[in-house]
């Protein structure tokens, strides 16, 4: 059965292929994910391994963390299940900017004064 690990401290040129590399060494690996920023792309300095062989996988967790890659002392450990929260769609929207649906604005005596602006 295969093994999701989570590896932190990342260095931001830290790249796929090279933390595959290193995870290599242990067994085989299925995937290997760097999380990156959805506008920019820049890496966010954490990513994901998920290894073939769960002892590999043990061995690897234990001899990889804190070893440095790329100038960085990584932190490795058996990546947690994230709960899911149900949340209300995001509105992205302001709110209302003022005046009324008519198009007016009341007056401070609440008189309608439709020609304000």
């Amino acid at each position: 059965m295969s093994k999701k690990i989570y590896v932190g401290n990342l260095n931001y040129s830290t790249v796929e292929d090279t933390l595959g590399g290193q995870f290599a060494q242990y067994g085989d690996v299925l995937s290997v994910t760097i999380i990156k920023d959805r506008d920019t792309h820049q890496s966010k300095g954490f990513g994901f391994v998920e290894m073939d062989d769960e002892n590999a996988a043990e061995r690897a967790i234990a001899e990889l963390n804190g070893r440095e890659i790329d100038g960085r002392r990584i932190r490795v450990n058996v990546a947690e299940e994230k709960p899911r929260r149900d949340r209300a769609p995001r509105s992205f929207g302001r709110g209302p900017r003022g005046g009324y649906r008519d198009g007016g604005f009341r007056d401070n005596d609440g008189g309608f004064d439709g020609d304000r602006y």
